[in-house]
């Protein structure tokens, strides 16, 4: 099954310059069709297991990334890993978990009990509890979200650790990560409600950073605190196409990054972890814990091991997965803009050292614009373990990789004709994917 890319199908906040040199901005009728979708969501299609999409990649493994030389720091705590998986998954299904009903659903996650928290773009938190789509709101900030953009909006959401653990620090809270009416990025924190955990209060918003964006795309939006209970945050190079401000390779803007933040120590602020790679250096902001990005839709931690992925949309030509071993110091470059993927930027030669390649990339003639997901931790179907699961966009591939010697080994496991925004993750570690297209939730299980 191949289909064209970059056809009218309803544009997201990962879209980037896959389909222009421009960076990816909607076209009027892309807007007019993603308008249209959010007002009248239709019911989800079913899914079918096809698997005759077969890029190149399938089944090759891709070198080992060698992490960039790092300052000597104090290691992050280390999570005991779980037993390794006995082989790769060969296919997976996806299994209804909610039909419809949902506008521009862009994050999946939980806060430690057996709901899912999703996130709609133009500003809204739903909850779906025992299969059903919650009429009350959990979160409503549609007035200050802006979304107008086909890559703004309401992007990232994490439940404090201690979220359920009434009177430690951080009980109740959970962090957003949202553009404004202006574009401007903001991380902030808000509080449940006392006596009802279904709600949220809109009024208790503390801003803790903002990032003004040059350009409408490319705003990244992941959150996800780390086993280490700081706060990562994903941001993108500042949108536009080729990183005119060069923001990837430079350590003196947040833009391009993968932020590290301590929310926990001091109420209504953040402070840097002391081991954060890059504190003391002079013209280098110490919140920074890997650079070299571009646009990071999705980065997830593998809960048994502390190992971050980290999925960057590319330019023009590749989509990539980067890795980052759970005991890593930090300081990883990821190579925006000297390369896109394993491949130099634009020229065809470049100066490859310190840099870290990725263990994963595809090109685009296999899809546009890649959805990172998760490595696969649950109980119930054990033949998943250890399998990470990625997906593009565009086409509604998704493949899994799975560890090998020497790199990764990469094949597909469904097409599924979805337009996959974004992975979640249960408390379980059972894994979903959202289609953004019909406002629909499906369940990741072996096929």
């Amino acid at each position: 099954m191949k289909r064209a890319i970059c056809l009218f199908i309803p544009v997201f906040v990962a879209v980037l310059a896959a389909c222009s040199a421009g960076g990816g901005r909607p076209t009027n009728g892309e807007t007019a069709a993603a308008t249209a979708m959010a007002a009248a969501p239709t019911a989800a299609p079913p899914v079918v297991a096809t698997n005759t999409f077969i890029p190149l990649v399938e089944d090759q493994p891709t070198p080992t990334a060698t992490a960039m030389p790092s300052p000597t720091v104090t290691p992050s705590p280390t999570v005991t890993p779980s037993p390794t998986p006995l082989s790769p998954v060969a296919a997976v299904a996806l299994e209804p978990v909610l039909a419809g009903g949902l506008q521009q659903p862009t994050a999946i996650t939980h806060a430690g009990d057996d709901r899912l928290f999703v996130l709609e773009q133009i500003g809204r938190i739903r909850i779906i509890a025992g299969g059903q789509l919650l009429p009350t709101l959990f979160l409503d900030i549609t007035d200050r979200v802006g979304s107008a953009g086909s890559e703004q909006g309401l992007l990232g959401l994490a439940f404090h650790p201690n979220y359920a653990a009434a009177g430690a620090p951080g009980a109740g809270t959970f962090y957003v990560n949202y553009t404004d009416h202006s574009g401007t990025t903001h991380i902030s924190r808000f509080n449940v409600r006392a006596g009802d955990s279904n709600r949220a209060d809109p009024d208790s918003e503390v801003i803790y950073l903002t990032q003004p964006q040059p350009y409408p795309n490319h705003n990244g939006g992941s959150l996800a605190f780390g086993p280490d209970g700081y706060l990562y945050a994903g941001l993108g190079d500042g949108g536009s196409a080729n990183d005119p401000q060069g923001a990837g390779q430079r350590r003196d803007t947040w833009l391009g990054k993968l932020l590290r933040l301590n929310v926990t120590t001091t109420d209504g602020q953040y402070t840097v972890p002391p081991d954060n790679p890059f504190v003391g250096q002079a013209g280098t902001l110490p919140e920074i814990w890997a650079y070299g990005l571009r646009n990071p839709w999705r980065f997830s931690f593998d809960r048994a091991t502390g190992d971050i992925f980290i999925a960057d949309v590319g330019q023009n030509q590749w989509e990539e997965v980067n890795f980052q071993p759970g005991g890593s110091a930090g300081g990883e470059n990821y190579g925006w803009n000297i390369m896109e993927g394993t491949h130099c930027f634009p020229q065809g030669t470049c100066n490859r050292d310190g840099l870290v390649l990725p263990i994963f990339e595809y090109d685009h003639s296999q899809g546009c614009s890649i959805t990172g997901g998760y490595i696969y931790r649950g109980a119930a179907y054990p033949e998943m373990a250890g399998n990470y699961f990625v997906a593009d966009y565009c086409v509604g591939t998704i493949w899994r990789l799975f560890p090998q010697a020497g790199g990764w080994q990469a094949g597909i496991v469904l097409d599924s004709d979805l337009v996959i925004s974004t992975f979640g993750e249960d408390v379980n570690g059972e894994l979903y994917v959202a289609d953004y297209a019909h406002g629909a939730i499906y369940r990741l299980r072996p096929n």
